[in-house]
């Protein structure tokens, strides 16, 4: 299991019946989580003192109950691998479709991992700056650790909204004026026309959906599309890659799935290691670790 425990604007404060209830800065949000299927007390006071409440409908989806949150928030995230004095990451949040707010808490444990490749890589030469794609790249959690330390990264969304989303985000994290291409376009289509053009990038990063659909209605099954797509990614790392990595939140892709597929697309061509695991969230109340999907990294020689 890989764990995000370093947050300290972060908390899973309790999980039960269905549901977490989360600390987000200052407020608390209770939401809908699949993996809590047990039912045990709630002795955390936070269940009837929340700030908002998701609650999921019969026939799918739901909608959020109010009680005391503002539109919206933010709160900051220090990467490890950074002096303490160097400026946190900030993640504007605010409640929107399906529960979500703009980040996914547990991927802090991926930053941690591929920041300090970033960092270990420019300590051993400070001129060659590593180039980072980050596709499906959503509000820029990962674009925004990757810049910060140290990389130039290519943020591609299908979402416009999501990209200047990203790029607010970047802008309250003082990288405003960190090389990073800011790209609303089809991950596919836009892959394949970097393989044309040549190009070549020192790490990838991919959170793809489990169904999606890009800005001209293509459609997107992860399930079907998955594999193909990472074999013609693989083919933009450069000779010295530092690493891939591969989200999963699909029932379906366990970790060892995750690890096959970089080991046959990645580690047959190019030289490292291959390895995928859970990605958890501590819950403060119970001490258990929460799931939340699972990732596939593979990290060069």
């Amino acid at each position: 299991m890989w764990i995000a425990d370093n947050w300290k604007d972060y908390e899973v404060l309790d999980a039960s019946g269905g549901e977490k209830l989360e600390r987000w800065g200052n407020y608390l949000l209770v939401r809908p989580d699949p993996q809590v299927i047990w039912n045990t007390p709630r002795r955390h006071k936070g269940w009837t003192h929340r700030n908002a409440h998701y609650h999921r409908s019969a026939g799918g989806g739901g909608e959020w109950e109010f009680f005391d949150l503002p539109g919206e928030w933010s709160i900051s995230y220090s990467l490890p691998c950074l002096p303490a004095q160097a400026r946190p990451l900030a993640f504007r949040l605010k409640p929107f479709s399906f529960k979500h707010t703009g980040l996914f808490p547990e991927q802090a444990a991926n930053w941690n991992w591929f920041s300090g490749l970033i960092r270990d890589s420019l300590r051993r030469n400070p001129a060659g700056q590593p180039k980072i794609l980050n596709l499906f790249a959503y509000t820029g959690g990962a674009t925004l650790a990757a810049a910060a330390a140290g990389a130039a990264v290519t943020h591609v969304d299908a979402s416009k909204g999501m990209v200047s989303w990203a790029k607010e985000n970047a802008a309250v994290s003082g990288l405003a004026d960190a090389p990073i291409r800011w790209l609303v376009d089809d991950c596919v289509k836009f892959v394949e026309r970097e393989i044309r053009r040549g190009s070549r990038y020192d790490g990838i990063i991919m959170d793809p959906p489990s169904y999606g659909r890009g800005p001209k209605g293509e459609i997107w099954k992860i399930e079907e599309h998955i594999w193909p797509f990472l074999e013609k990614t693989t083919r933009l790392l450069s000779d010295n890659a530092l690493f891939f990595l591969i989200n999963s939140y699909t029932t379906g892709l366990q970790p060892a799935v995750l690890s096959y597929l970089l080991g046959e697309a990645v580690a047959k061509h190019i030289p490292g290691h291959t390895e995928a695991a859970e990605l958890c969230l501590p819950v403060s109340e119970s001490g258990l670790l929460l799931p939340c999907g699972a990732a596939g990294r593979w990290r060069g020689n």
